[in-house]
């Protein structure tokens, strides 16, 4: 494989950023040679070069958790690169989800309450984790999603029927903000649905971009 024309530093490495593919957010910083960048690009999985101990390391080799590469980009000025990778569990040696967990007193500054991120895909992504995260909790505490798990997936579907008739009564016969809120009860209870199903919604954001710019699908009815 031809590697692209990277500026490596003095040792022959560059930084390598993980970003999780579905969330957006910062995983881990490592650094990668010409040879474990090549690994890295023909097997699907991370590898990087270990400077304390002066060897290839395959990402999560031990620990089963590996990173499965989804893109690669290199930095404007060909240094460093960022990996957006679907991670297989804590991306830490500690066992946190990333690496980056120490949290700095920023002025002015806010942490999203839950550690949701509030952007767009990136939110839905974040959203659907919590939710698992309840579907799988030893302890629920008596939480809404481990409920509605607890009861089956027939209250799921029904949850997510019940939403559906909500946000169609909402643009029929009520104002703007009822759709707004209706529509995002819809959204939740179909995280909820695909929880059930195991299909994370990335699935469908790449059905969605697969369709884009094709013109539409024929009418079922």
């Amino acid at each position: 494989m031809n590697l692209p024309e990277i500026k490596w530093d003095e040792r022959g490495l560059a930084a390598a950023i993980c970003q999780d593919a579905g969330t957006g957010e910062v995983l881990m910083l490592a650094w990668v040679n010409a040879e474990s960048l090549r690994l890295t690009l023909e097997r699907g999985t991370a590898h990087f070069w270990s400077r304390s101990r002066g060897e290839i390391w395959h990402k999560g080799a031990t620990s089963g958790n590996y990173l499965h590469v989804l893109g690669a980009r290199l930095d404007c000025d060909m240094d460093a690169l960022v990996l957006s990778v679907r991670p297989d569990g804590p991306a830490c040696h500690t066992g946190e989800k990333s690496c980056f967990f120490n949290e700095l007193d920023v002025p002015g500054g806010e942490t999203p309450e839950g550690g949701v991120d509030a952007s767009g895909r990136h939110l839905m992504e974040s959203v659907y984790r919590l939710i698992l995260e309840r579907r799988d909790a030893a302890d629920t505490g008596g939480s809404y999603v481990a409920r509605l798990f607890e009861k089956g997936t027939a209250r799921i579907l029904s949850k997510v029927e019940e939403e559906a008739e909500e946000v169609v009564r909402a643009v029929r016969e009520e104002g703007s903000e009822r759709v707004v809120e209706e529509t995002a009860d819809l959204w939740f209870h179909s995280l909820v649905a695909l929880a059930a199903a195991d299909v994370p919604p990335e699935r469908v954001f790449d059905e969605l971009a697969r369709r884009f710019g094709q013109g539409g699908r024929p009418e079922s009815s």
